[in-house]
């Protein structure tokens, strides 16, 4: 939000302020723009003729009076996909950008919720776990970046960190190694942090709702000095919440200071910061048995609040943090220098009771239906990373032809040391739970203790002639791996090719093929160290921006076709003597379509749809898994939200519907997760300075499965949950 004050002793303070906040954080935009003046947007489309001209103009007086109250709800640009600032349309690659004015009105609190109206992704996998972002993307688990670099990611592909810090979510779909390196082929999220404005603004909020859920934070930018050489940003949040498993309690502390040197016009410097403190008190996981869940139990149905854990034992902590910047120097007006670096720490310590399942007979039946049988299973986690990402871009105009070219290389060294324990628990009863047994945590035991050290070179290059744009990108990467004393160096040459055709009405046919890689850990029985699996894709698609909508008008539509295969799949050893070993014969296909539309109209109708389907398989395996599908891959979803906000910008309400198909939860497809429809809703007011807004997800409290992976592990989706925010803009 940007918020102009005409009163020099307004900014005096206000610089004042920001200074003092930002001086004290390191020393140990903000919301949706509900505000904004209606000439503060900037107009994207051109005019081609008179009678477009005209349109302009009659739109513009309509819409005289009218607050803009999500500007960037549409999303036009990308520099993700590969690392140049090009338009989404021009990108041949699926992309979804998710800004924060997205993220504000629809109030998300987390990656999994964030995705839900997103084609190619799921969410919330194993219910609303408040420690990690659960999510499948085209069939695999994409990894996190920050700022584009890989975050300190360990056993969990996710760090869980606050999206109130963050300005935009990425999702590149499909394989993404051409610029990133090592990733899995169904792609990655990025999440871009917010950073410094030269105009101060800000908000300050709070938060109530359901689960005794209570939340304050705070975001402030602008100058930090009369000739605006710096510039400043402090987010910060903390909260206390339950949820909706009886007995489990999470704090959280995130803060982020941000400071831009304007070194020069040409030439700047950005330190950007997060530290964030988790506490997860009481929670057992889920791991419910599926009798009383997902099959019929003669004593009755398992409540959706029903806790296994310790609520006095259990505990989840995590501290984590990363210290960076981002430079950048522009050279002339052709070319220019860019380089990110971060140092990133996660340590993560839990101590966990948790359901096993049914106490059995011997014929595998349950004793009494109603005996639970735990685990004990603490797990210590430290994970660092460091990471600079260095590239120059640059554009050479040669008549008709027009080049964007990047030249870069990253280099990653990262650190993973992780240990576990395990032992058996005190059994308890399903129904009638009584906690404050004696739990003794057992002794660890050494687990992962990798270093890796990752280094790549890429370029890539847009040719853009006439109506025609393409894109072509290689890279190279050089990985050495150290686990326990085994070493092991892979080397790997990935590519990307698309081909773009601009319609001057905005429609953009596209077709690429790209490649990827990933390492796999272990060895077969015979020592040798496993190959990385690699990942191919072809995709073809059309996106829709339109040119011609006049002011307060903007869309994107887009739809793509895909084909991925994987191979060098880890499948059992079929040798019988060899029990427990692998062999790299499996391999996967996934084939899918996707629509996504986005929308933003007369500054009061916004949309949000998307439809996916997916066709997954194990093409080749030596297990149970041959010829089914993927695990936690639905066939189909649909989803589409409306939001309506008056001319005055001051009343608006939205409603959404989620459709998710059924899945499967384990590898042999024997646990299917039944298909379930979900509805949301947003009610929101603005008077002022002053924002009320109210929130409800799962608005008709549907209760769901979200996922069961075997007997002894099921997990219920999320209930209703009402949350009330109201925040102060500055």
């Amino acid at each position: 939000m940007i918020v102009r004050e005409s009163a020099g002793t307004h900014r005096s303070w206000q610089r004042g302020l920001l200074h003092i906040a930002v001086s004290l954080a390191l020393g140990t935009s903000a919301f949706a723009a509900y505000s904004a003046p209606v000439d503060a947007q900037t107009d994207n489309t051109k005019s081609t003729d008179a009678s477009t001209d005209a349109a302009n103009k009659k739109a513009a007086k309509q819409l005289e009076g009218v607050v803009v109250s999500a500007p960037n709800y549409v999303p036009k640009q990308t520099n993700d996909a590969v690392k140049l600032a090009i338009p989404l349309i021009e990108t041949p690659q699926s992309v979804t950008v998710i800004p924060r004015d997205q993220i504000d009105l629809l109030d998300w609190q987390n990656l999994s919720q964030v995705v839900r109206y997103t084609s190619g992704v799921i969410g919330e996998n194993y219910g609303p776990d408040p420690r990690y972002d659960w999510l499948t993307l085209r069939g695999f688990t994409p990894p996190e970046y920050i700022d584009g670099l890989q975050a300190p990611i360990g056993s969990v592909a996710s760090v869980g960190l606050d999206l109130y810090g963050f300005q935009n979510v990425e999702v590149l779909k499909g394989p993404s190694s051409t610029v990133y390196g090592l990733s899995p082929p169904g792609g990655i999220i990025n999440l871009t942090s917010r950073r410094p404005e030269a105009q101060f603004s800000g908000e300050l909020g709070a938060q109530y709702g359901s689960y005794g859920n209570a939340q304050l934070n705070g975001d402030f930018t602008g100058p930090l000095d009369a000739d605006g050489h710096f510039l400043g940003r402090l987010t910060a949040v903390w909260f206390d919440k339950g949820t909706q498993t009886d007995g489990v309690d999470t704090d959280r502390q995130y803060i982020a200071p941000a400071v831009t040197w304007v070194i020069s016009p040409d030439t700047n410097l950005t330190l950007l910061s997060y530290f964030q403190h988790d506490d997860v008190y009481g929670d057992g996981g889920g791991f419910l048995p599926i009798y009383g869940v997902a099959l019929p139990n003669p004593l009755g149905t398992v409540p959706t609040n029903r806790n296994l854990g310790e609520p006095d034992y259990n505990h989840f902590a995590r501290d984590q943090y990363g210290v960076g910047y981002d430079f950048s120097h522009k050279f002339n007006e052709d070319w220019r220098f860019e380089q990110n670096l971060k140092y990133f720490s996660n340590d993560v310590k839990i101590k966990q009771v948790y359901g096993a399942g049914l106490e059995l007979n011997a014929d595998g039946t349950p004793t009494d239906y109603r005996t639970v049988d735990r685990y004990n299973f603490p797990f210590n986690e430290n994970v660092k990373s460091f990471n600079v990402d260095s590239r120059v871009e640059g554009k050479v105009e040669t008549g008709q032809l027009d080049q964007k070219l990047l030249f870069g290389i990253d280099y990653r060294r990262y650190t993973d040391s992780a240990a576990y324990g395990f032992a058996v628990a005190p059994s308890i009863d399903l129904f009638n739970p009584v906690y404050g047994a004696a739990i003794t945590t057992p002794p660890l035991f050494p687990y992962t203790q990798e270093v890796q050290k990752q280094t790549g070179f890429y370029g890539e290059d847009q040719f853009k002639i006439d109506h025609w744009v393409l894109t072509l990108g290689g890279r190279y990467d050089h990985v050495e791996s150290d686990n326990f004393g085994k070493s092991t160096t892979d080397d790997k040459f990935t590519y990307r090719a698309g081909l773009n055709y601009l319609f001057e009405n905005g429609i953009a046919p596209y077709v690429s093929y790209a490649t990827s890689f990933q390492p796999v850990a272990g060895a077969d029985f015979s020592g040798n160290a496993f190959k990385p699996t690699e990942g191919s894709q072809v995709e073809a698609g059309v996106k829709f921006q339109p040119t011609f909508l006049p002011n307060g008008q903007n869309m994107l539509l887009t739809a793509a076709l895909y084909d991925l295969k994987q191979k060098n799949v880890l499948t059992p050893d079929p040798d019988p003597a060899h029990v427990f070993f692998s062999v790299q014969t499996g391999a996967v296909e996934v084939k899918g379509a996707e629509l996504e539309f986005v929308a933003r109209l007369n500054e009061m109708w916004s949309f949000n749809g998307a439809y996916t389907y997916t066709d997954s398989a194990v093409t080749k395996s030596n297990g149970s898994d041959l010829g089914k599908e993927l695990v936690q891959v639905p066939k189909q979803m649909l989803s589409g939200l409306v939001d309506y906000t008056e001319a005055s910008g001051r009343l608006g309400a939205s409603l959404g519907m989620r459709y998710v198909g059924e899945s499967y939860g384990d590898p042999a497809n024997a646990f299917r997760t039944p298909p379930v429809v979900l509805w949301d809703a947003t009610v929101h007011y603005s008077m002022d300075k002053w924002l009320f807004q109210l929130n409800i997800a799962n608005l008709f409290d549907r209760e769901y499965l979200s996922r069961c992976s075997s007997d002894s592990q099921c997990f219920y989706g999320l209930r209703r949950a009402v949350n009330l925010t109201l925040t102060r803009r500055f």
